[in-house]
């Protein structure tokens, strides 16, 4: 993505997108970093027609990628839904206490969480690795040379120290994971150094945990709660400290590390990955429905109610089917099965926004804080149904916008870094004025009201 500045106003425009598909090898799913590195550099290549300010990379968090002595890729990066740490987080609590991780680190309890991929390396990988990159940062590297671990996608490994925001050296030994791997934190706006490729460009160390970067995009008062909506949905606040009590821990709540010396308060939901999968499993079994049709045909109301499901339940994280993993929640739940793509999506939907309705009263009960509005921003805050239907759950008005958040919150934090403006809330005042939202005010919220109690029934009895 390219963004120009011009007479207060930033014009985003698409350079080159590409997939980013993982791979299988040796038996477990890893990211095929060579192609999206090859990428990135085509992507440079087409921007080289105008001058470059500068550059940065955001990806997802949690995933690394080892160097060895020479500063080589030790071995593909190994994806957050492999199945390698199936046991890996309870592995973990029985050596270091559960309480004392969340203590020190802030992060809530997920089984891909850094901290267990690590127990997980088998072999002699450890004993080999020289550092470790997060995936932003190992881009960073190929395009400097620097090797450095940018504050907010460290903070997602659960091995930074929350409240001293540097790396947690004792919880890491007491693990027996080497210290020496850790790269130097850098925070969000550092400038790193020239890059090898296209001219030379400045490379900026940009909050390159995605969500990171999308929130950073947008103004948050203190009655606005967040919800970054994609594959992950992620809901929360952003705090100038970060909450770490035994209520905090046992919500699973996450402390993620935000620019300008923010806290990003906020837990994790599935997010559109069920709709992703659903239609990845039809696709598989010869149908083809675009995200517009499933939509179109998710608005009929007789559909309303009709099944709902946790979507954070263990059972959807990565099954191979997910049309019938919804259905054997649903069978053993006592509810109807879905017998449509329309069905499995207004379940989906509906699913979300109870969701995020119980994440939001949890967030105010922790915070404090009472919220009058949301803030959906990502590719998720095209989806007009759901966007309705986060409002009509949770009684709050749903601001919907930008789609390209991440984007512009990485450029947002490039211009910080490079001068052009003087501080974030200048940056986001940029941002605001430039790119137009979508308002949704709850309706009928007396009939989620009624629903309620059921969908926490289903809650309990999936497990």
């Amino acid at each position: 993505m390219l963004g120009r500045l011009r007479d207060g106003v930033i014009d985003l425009s698409e350079i080159h997108r590409f997939a980013n598909t993982p791979i299988s090898e040796q038996n477990s799913i890893r990211w095929d970093v060579d192609r999206l590195w090859s990428e990135i550099c085509r992507g440079l290549e087409l921007a080289s027609t105008v001058p470059l300010e500068s550059t940065a990379i955001d990806t997802w968090g949690v995933d690394y990628a080892f160097l060895d002595a020479s500063g080589d890729l030790l071995q593909k990066p190994f994806h957050y839904r492999d199945a390698r740490t199936n046991g890996a987080m309870e592995a973990v609590f029985s050596r270091v206490g559960r309480d004392r991780i969340y203590d020190v680190t802030g992060i809530q309890f997920l089984p891909f969480n850094t901290i267990y991929q690590l127990h997980a390396e088998r072999g002699d990988v450890l004993a080999r690795a020289r550092t470790m990159l997060m995936m932003p940062d190992y881009f960073t590297y190929r395009l400097t040379g620097r090797t450095v671990s940018e504050y907010t996608n460290a903070s997602t490994t659960q091995c930074l120290d929350a409240r001293a925001r540097t790396w947690a050296a004792q919880l890491a030994d007491d693990l027996g994971i080497p210290t020496t791997l850790f790269a130097p934190l850098v925070e969000a706006g550092s400038v790193i150094g020239p890059a090898v490729i296209a001219a030379g460009t400045p490379v900026v160390a940009t909050a390159s945990h995605d969500t990171a970067s999308a929130v950073a995009a947008v103004p948050l008062g203190e009655a606005t709660a967040f919800l970054s909506s994609g594959t992950w949905s992620l809901l929360g606040a952003e705090l100038d400290a970060p909450i770490l009590t035994s209520a905090a821990r046992d919500a699973n709540f996450t402390n993620e590390g935000g620019v300008c010396g923010t806290i990003r308060f906020l837990k994790n939901i599935a997010g559109l990955w069920l709709l992703q999968a659903c239609r990845r499993s039809w696709e598989a079994a010869g149908g083809s429905f675009q995200y517009g049709q499933l939509l179109e045909a998710a608005t009929d109301e007789t559909l309303a109610f009709r099944s709902l499901v946790d979507p954070d339940h263990r059972q959807f994280l990565n099954p191979e089917d997910m049309p019938a993993s919804i259905d054997a929640y649903c069978q053993r739940t006592g509810q109807p099965v879905p017998d449509s793509p329309g069905a499995y999506t207004r379940a989906i939907l509906e699913s979300l926004a109870f969701k995020y309705r119980v994440v939001l009263e949890s967030l105010e009960r922790l915070t404090g804080r009472g919220v009058r509005e949301i803030r959906i921003i990502g590719g998720g805050s095209r989806n007009r149904l759901l966007n309705q239907l986060t409002a009509d759950a949770t009684g709050r008005t749903v601001v919907a916008g930008p789609v390209e958040a991440t984007s512009l919150g990485n450029i947002a934090v490039q211009m910080l870094a490079t001068g052009v403006v003087a501080s974030l809330a200048e940056a986001r005042a940029v941002v605001d004025r430039s790119f137009p939202v979508e308002r949704f005010a709850p309706l009928a919220h007396d009939r989620w009201d009624a629903q309620r109690e059921r969908f926490d029934a289903y809650l309990e009895a999936a497990e």
